[in-house]
């Protein structure tokens, strides 16, 4: 059973990757996977919403033995891909921690355009679409609350030292492919 402690998205990363969701990882998980230094609790997805997309997702998320979070078990909720097209953002506590799905995140259309400039991070045993540290950002602005604003600061800063070791290497390269005069 799931426990307030019990937190580890390997596990729900690679139950979506397996089971072929399409997905682009956003949220903190994402900004530690660019090298962020901030502590996250949950995994938040944006996936597309296409029917079969949604049927896959909505089994993982029956294997993880999903709940939605913040309502009573004895609410009625029946997991399926109809009700995830009904909605756009859920938020569940699942056997390995909590999961936020969501197909509109605020300051972008959605998967698709996430996905068409998401860069691919390797896992080990798999591989993830991770939405641009520029995404995160503008998703980070538009949602505007007082945490969101404080990583806004932290994801720009990482960017900008990013951004300098990429222009750094560039040179050093250059300067190696150099022949000598």
């Amino acid at each position: 059973m799931i426990t307030e402690y019990s937190f580890d998205p390997l596990v729900v990363l690679q139950a979506l990757h397996d089971a072929d969701v399409a997905f682009v990882v956003i949220g903190g998980v994402a900004a530690r996977l660019h090298g962020s230094p901030s502590l996250t609790r949950d995994v938040d997805i944006c996936h597309a919403r296409d029917n079969v997309n949604l049927q896959r997702l909505s089994g993982v998320l029956v294997r993880l033995h999903a709940r939605l979070r913040g309502v009573d078990d004895d609410v009625p909720f029946l997991l399926d891909a109809l009700t995830l097209s009904a909605g756009a953002n859920f938020t569940f506590s699942t056997d390995a921690g909590s999961l936020d799905i969501l197909a509109a995140p605020a300051g972008v259309s959605g998967y698709d355009e996430l996905a068409s400039t998401a860069i691919v991070v390797d896992l080990g045993s798999f591989s993830v679409h991770v939405a641009r540290l520029d995404d995160l950002i503008r998703m980070k602005q538009a949602a505007g609350r007082p945490k969101d604003r404080v990583e806004v600061e932290i994801l720009a800063a990482l960017r900008d030292e990013l951004e300098g070791e990429d222009s750094d290497a560039s040179g050093r390269r250059g300067q190696q492919r150099r022949s000598p005069d």
